[in-house]
C-alpha cells in the first residue's frame, strides 16, 4: 500500500520526539521524506519506507 503524501501535510508519528512533540510537517518529497517538528522546528530526513512505517495518522492534509 502506497501512502499519498503531499507537501504541507501534518502527520503524527508513533514515537515522541525528544522535545516532546508528536506532530511533524512534510517539507520535502522524493525517495526520502523531509519532515519538520512543529514544536522545536528540527528538520530530519527519513527514507520513504521508514516514514510510512512510523506514521500513526494524518493530523491535517495540505490543500492541493
Amino acid at each position: 500500500m502506497v501512502l499519498e503524501i503531499n507537501l504541507g501535510d501534518v502527520v503524527r508519528l508513533k514515537k515522541e520526539h525528544p522535545c516532546g512533540g508528536y506532530d511533524w510537517q512534510v517539507v520535502r518529497l522524493g525517495a526520502d521524506i523531509g519532515i519538520k517538528c512543529l514544536k522545536c522546528e528540527r528538520r530530519i530526513i527519513l527514507a520513504r519506507s521508514v516514514f510510512e512505517r512510523r506514521v500513526k495518522r494524518f493530523v491535517t492534509r495540505a490543500s492541493e
